[in-house]
């Protein structure tokens, strides 16, 4: 990943996550999860996990130009309720190294256009409040702060262990779909 610095969004490439990626893709999430501040998940799931908790048509990765994977996200039902049916949760990882580049927002983009076409009206996530980018990352994106579940779990690791945590939910209203 040396001179992944200079890759800006704009000259990366946006393409459907499948299971080819899935080495790259669970390395940024364990990424993440080391950082103590994207997820109370310990480890990235298994591949046929992933597969079949991810909704497929709403699974995207950025490619830098050698075809390496600078960031990726994924939407999964949050119910299957037909009155949810246009509801659905979703997470985005950025290399560590891709950071700050404007990857996350492109994936963002990206998972916006798909769930518009497929007629989602929500999107929604959580995030701790200490991710402070990522939360300014979705309010740029459109997303708002609809509340915060205090001290809703307890994280089992990392510099974070034996601590209650607060989730900041934040969710995308589509403009054009459910209106």
């Amino acid at each position: 990943m040396a001179g992944m610095e200079a890759i800006p969004a704009a000259r990366a490439s946006i393409f459907p996550l499948t299971h080819a990626y899935w080495p790259e893709v669970a390395a940024i999430y364990r990424a993440g999860i080391a950082t103590g501040h994207a997820t109370f998940e310990t480890e990235p799931p298994a591949w046929e996990e992933f597969d079949r908790t991810r909704l497929r048509e709403h699974r995207r990765v950025a490619l830098a130009a050698d075809g390496s994977v600078l960031g990726w996200v994924a939407a999964a039902k949050v119910s299957d309720r037909c009155v949810y049916a246009g509801v659905v949760e979703h997470s985005v990882y950025v290399h560590p190294e891709a950071q700050g580049h404007g990857i996350g927002r492109s994936l963002l983009d990206a998972l916006a256009k798909s769930t518009e076409e497929a007629g989602i009206w929500t999107i929604q996530s959580g995030i701790f409040p200490e991710n402070t980018a990522s939360l300014a990352m979705h309010q740029a994106a459109g997303y708002r702060v609809i509340g915060t579940r205090s001290s809703v779990g307890l994280m089992t690791y990392g510099p974070c262990q034996n601590r209650w945590r607060d989730v900041v939910l934040v969710e995308r209203r589509s403009p054009i779909v459910g209106v």
